[in-house]
């Protein structure tokens, strides 16, 4: 999974970057676009490894990639090389200032930040619309491609972004080649001082999150960064001082698979203990794909063990004898959290 951190500068981006990824990238304006990989925290995959000690314990991964940010309080329009690097991200996180800067001009409003960013958003997209739009009939395209793209032009100069259209209403397979913005599932980080870190969002604030089909966390940057640097036992005692119970690391991450529908499979053994990272509602032989494609192609059937029944019974041959072993065919919708072996012939 690929999350593109994205703002205003000065909202502290690349201080979240740091909290998130445990790198130590330099703050300030401009610069380069960065990107940090890290394993997503799973009790579930230390509990396996510790039973099953394999030589290889891989944990699921998110590669957060700091995109420059914006400057000036008129918002005169993200540049051509932002909207190109956030194109290419599969979520949006939004970072929005919640803190006074003396580095920073002008007031602290994360409502109208956030607005301000969700406006660009439309009208890149609005663009992009319209010209497909003016070719789609120029071009005497099928009435069923130009009523799509009208659709959406319509949503979007009402302001709303695409994310709000149902599935029912628009094919989202059709907008995978467009790389349009207000599509991608977008999380919004409010990054406070630390003395308000533990504090809910505001009302008009969580209103407008929820308005934009997003989803919004709050967190101290700087001072998440300092945990990062720390060892775990240190830094459970600094959350619990901030009246914190995890990480922003793990709270971001259970965010964006709660927004991105994700979930986990495992596969276990001597050799590796693994987590799989798919779509919820994906079936058994699609998510044997993840594995390889030949499990895909050659797929028989999978052996399942849901992991709450395996922790209850202890191993595979304890699950057999109680009659909760699942024989699956190609068409089992894969829950979270099932450890599963693939067989398969090719």
């Amino acid at each position: 999974m690929k999350i593109g951190l994205v703002g205003f500068a000065g909202s502290g981006k690349t201080t979240v970057f740091n909290a998130m990824t445990g790198l130590d990238a330099p703050v300030g304006y401009g610069g380069e676009v960065r990107l940090g990989t890290v394993r997503v925290p799973d009790e579930r995959i230390d509990r396996l490894s510790a039973m099953f000690k394999p030589k290889k314990t891989t944990y699921a991964e998110v590669t957060f990639c700091d995109v420059p940010g914006e400057h000036g309080a008129e918002r005169k329009g993200l540049s051509t090389r932002a909207l190109t690097t956030i194109r290419e991200q599969e979520a949006l996180a939004l970072v929005l200032r919640d803190f006074d800067s003396p580095a920073v001009e002008g007031d602290v409003e994360p409502l109208r930040d956030l607005s301000a960013f969700s406006d660009e958003c439309i009208l890149a997209d609005l663009t992009i619309v319209e010209g497909l739009l003016a070719r789609a009939r120029k071009e005497n395209a099928p009435q069923a491609d130009r009523s799509r793209l009208e659709l959406m032009q319509s949503v979007l100069e009402d302001g709303t972004p695409l994310r709000m259209v149902s599935a029912d209403q628009l094919d989202r397979d059709s907008l995978r080649g467009y790389q349009l913005l207000t599509d991608r599932p977008m999380l919004v980080v409010v990054n406070r001082d630390d003395d308000r870190a533990a504090d809910a969002l505001p009302d008009d604030l969580a209103a407008r999150i929820e308005e934009l089909g997003a989803a919004g966390v709050v967190l101290s940057a700087s001072v998440e960064a300092e945990i990062a640097a720390l060892d775990a036992e240190d830094q459970a005692a600094f959350l619990q001082d901030l009246g914190l119970t995890e990480s922003a690391l793990a709270r971001f991450i259970r965010a964006a698979y709660g927004l991105l529908d994700l979930i986990s499979f495992f596969t276990v053994g001597e050799d590796e203990v693994r987590a799989w990272t798919i779509t919820r509602g994906m079936t058994a032989r699609t998510a044997a794909g993840k594995i390889h494609s030949d499990l895909e192609r050659g797929f028989i059937r999978a052996e399942v063990m849901p992991y709450d029944v395996f922790i209850e019974y202890g191993s595979e041959q304890a699950v057999k004898a109680a009659g909760r072993f699942q024989v699956e065919g190609k068409d089992y919708v894969v829950a979270d959290g099932d450890i599963m072996n693939i067989r398969f012939n090719v």
